[in-house]
């Protein structure tokens, strides 16, 4: 993985929006280690650089989810702007910059084998904020200027999952945001297309 690559594709896409704030959030992202951050802890990019590439192939999912709706659904380009598509998709995941710490995990290697194998694991201390609106805050912290649409799609960018099925409030909130706002399924959708097709390794389907 080139990081470095990566990173100026990132810095790239968002600064074409020239939304004010943005070299704003860059300066904090570089600064809390999002560049060199993993995406997850054991599945996804689970390693260095792997959330700016997640966002990154996320960010490329959106835009060609955006692209092809607008061909079945024309007035979707009245609706979603391609600066929102960027802003949602590429800054979905910023709430995971800083829960990833090096650890050393047990593993069974191909023999079947015990081992310790260099890994990452999971603290929420520095800011137990939740998910999808620990990135809103952190953004509007920052000083990006967002629309509703884009503070929404990035909130319910884990769809389903992250509703607290045991709060009607979450429930008619979520259904609501997907009702109003297209980009909050065009985020949804391409947050998993990236991750379950785009980012989908050997290991793990031999894992199956």
């Amino acid at each position: 993985m080139n990081i470095q690559k990566i990173k100026d594709e990132f810095i790239e896409l968002l600064r074409s929006t020239e939304r004010d704030g943005v070299d704003s959030v860059i300066e904090e992202l570089e600064e809390a280690g999002f560049f060199t951050a993993p995406a997850s802890a054991g599945h996804h990019l689970n390693t260095e650089g792997g959330l700016a590439q997640h966002s990154v192939n996320t960010c490329r999912a959106a835009l060609a989810v955006w692209e092809g709706m607008k061909t079945l659904e024309p007035t979707l380009e009245k609706e979603v702007g391609r600066d929102s598509v960027i802003i949602a998709s590429l800054l979905h995941d910023v709430c995971k910059t800083d829960i990833y710490v090096r650890s050393v995990k047990r593993r069974k290697n191909a023999l079947g084998m015990w081992e310790d194998s260099e890994g990452y694991k999971v603290s929420y201390k520095n800011f137990p904020m939740g998910h999808g609106e620990k990135s809103v805050i952190l953004l509007l912290c920052y000083g990006l200027e967002m629309t509703d649409a884009e503070m929404l799609a990035i909130r319910w960018h884990m769809g389903a999952w992250g509703v607290n099925m045991n709060s009607f409030e979450d429930e008619r909130c979520y259904d609501t945001s997907q009702k109003l706002y297209p980009l909050v399924s065009i985020v949804q959708t391409a947050d998993h297309l990236a991750a379950s097709i785009m980012e989908r390794s050997g290991e793990e389907q031999d894992e199956l």
